[in-house]
């Protein structure tokens, strides 16, 4: 089993686990930073507001790069980051990635963000 599978089955237990779901998890792990609306303030900020306005449309939703989320987030946000949802440092901007656009489109199914 490789370090990728391992950190997919701590995530999606902890996803499965939580009550709100994918979107609930990701703005408890955000609720220092004011929750997905602070870090979709934050990706806007730093030049990525098509990626994340397709993530709250009806569309198929853009992909982001781990490179975009690093650039985006300070390293001292990322390390939180992976203190609060339990992944290593050097795989959240990955895990991020992968799981953001589809934490926001839940969190957003009327095309805004629902605040928790």
């Amino acid at each position: 089993m490789s370090l990728f599978d391992n950190l997919g089955g701590m995530l999606s237990k902890a996803i499965s686990s939580h009550p709100g779901g994918l979107g609930g998890l990701m703005s408890d792990a955000f609720s220092q930073f004011g929750g997905l609306d602070g870090v979709v303030a934050k990706l806007n900020e730093a030049g990525l507001g098509s990626q994340v306005n397709s993530w709250l449309g009806r569309g198929e939703n853009q992909p982001i790069t781990p490179d975009e989320i690093r650039s985006a987030l300070s390293n001292e946000y990322l390390v939180s980051l992976a203190q609060k949802l339990g992944v290593p440092t050097d795989q959240v901007a990955n895990i991020l990635a992968q799981h953001l656009p589809a934490a926001v489109d839940q969190a957003s199914p009327d095309g805004t963000l629902r605040s928790s």
